[in-house]
């Protein structure tokens, strides 16, 4: 079966979201089906990747004040006006497409923010004569701590417009109700894709012992600074070290790592072979974000995770402890990282074999066209 698919996605601070919907729409174009991915955040080198159609909306991110201020490129805040034009421009975009099925990366479970756009678009695809499929697509761990009424809300809103919800995580690791505790009310809607992971592909440049990573930076100086201090006090102290830092990265941060690494260690923002990097090194330093966990499960590589976890978030503690459990990772706390706890780490992390076969689906991204298409058949017949 042909079909067409319109995949949104809105990424505010980091680019992990970007990251999964782009493999995602890649791995859909692959499986033969029309793909056009919709952008809602800041451009981002090397995402999506060269031949996916896309539409761009007028573009916002997540403010000084956080999620709930959306800002436009140059940090002013958006007024109505702007967003109303956005929000033309996705419902055009809908309307002269007409996909067989729509992919929601987050809401209703996230991005709420966005509700000024997205509830007019789920409107218009339920009054569509040609009814399309609507999927969420949906990271395997929440942000805990939610009000009960917010998870109600969630729940009515996917019976009322929703079809599927693909959650892209193995539940041999975590499942959703885990992190989601009205899972069993949407259970018929649910279907495990398997985490999504991209190929290692080849080494393209120099590789390293060690690869410290923050995902796109913007919470990443603290990792950076401690592993940086950590370099002469570890067994690791002569090896080659590559920071990339990502591009959001605070300048004063940015400095001080440069000023305090020895010739051994060099910088990027950013490296299109991050897997082949990871799967070539003997060590990695990073966060506990879901892309960067997944390319270390592709990597086999040895890890040590510091999960953010400022201001109450949960998800990155609860990846890397499910990871640490079954003993792929090491980990170690924000509230403890210093430079030498963390050569503490390496020199442990270092000193073991390397992870075993994670015996975890990595096939996420490949499964997810199967899934779209066999839902949109059920709802079809």
């Amino acid at each position: 079966m042909s079909a067409s698919v319109l995949v949104y996605v809105q990424h505010l601070l980091g680019i992990g979201h970007l990251a999964r919907a782009s493999l995602i729409a890649e791995a859909i174009g692959k499986a033969g089906m029309r793909v056009t991915l919709v952008l809602g955040g800041p451009p981002v080198a090397d995402f999506p990747a060269p031949g996916l159609d896309t539409v761009a909306l007028p573009p916002v991110r997540a403010g000084e004040d956080g999620f709930s201020q959306l800002v436009d490129l140059a940090g002013r805040p958006v007024d109505e006006a702007y967003l109303a034009r956005r929000r033309e421009r996705l419902l055009a975009a809908f309307d002269a497409l007409r996909p067989d099925i729509l992919v929601i990366e987050a809401f209703p479970f996230g991005r709420r923010q966005m509700r000024f756009e997205l509830q007019p678009l789920l409107g218009r695809a339920k009054q569509a004569a040609w009814t399309p499929l609507v999927a969420c697509s949906l990271r395997d761990i929440l942000q805990e701590g939610r009000k009960p009424e917010r998870d109600r809300e969630t729940v009515e809103i996917l019976d009322r417009y929703f079809d599927l919800v693909l959650v892209h995580g193995d539940p041999g690791l975590i499942a959703l109700n885990a992190t989601f505790p009205l899972a069993n009310e949407i259970a018929p809607l649910i279907r495990y894709t398997g985490i999504v992971a991209g190929p290692i592909g080849a080494l393209a440049g120099t590789g390293y012992d060690v690869v410290v990573s923050a995902g796109g930076g913007a919470a990443g100086a603290e990792l950076m600074l401690a592993a940086c201090g950590a370099m002469p006090l570890s067994m690791m102290r002569d090896a080659r070290w590559l920071f990339l830092t990502g591009p959001n990265l605070p300048a004063d941060a940015a400095a001080g790592l440069a000023a305090g690494l020895p010739a051994n260690a060099v910088t990027d923002l950013h490296c299109s072979d991050f897997r082949a990097l990871l799967a070539n090194a003997r060590l990695s330093i990073s966060q506990a974000g879901y892309n960067t966990a997944a390319d270390l499960l592709m990597a086999g590589c040895r890890s040590i995770m510091v999960p953010f976890a400022k201001g109450g978030e949960t998800e990155q503690s609860r990846r890397a402890a499910a990871l640490n459990g079954l003993g792929l990772v090491n980990v170690v706390t924000e509230d403890d990282v210093s430079p030498e706890v963390l050569a503490q780490a390496i020199d442990r992390a270092i000193g073991a074999p390397a992870p075993g076969p994670a015996g975890l689906r990595l096939d996420g991204a490949e499964n997810t066209p199967a899934l779209l298409l066999e839902a949109l058949s059920a709802k079809r017949r």
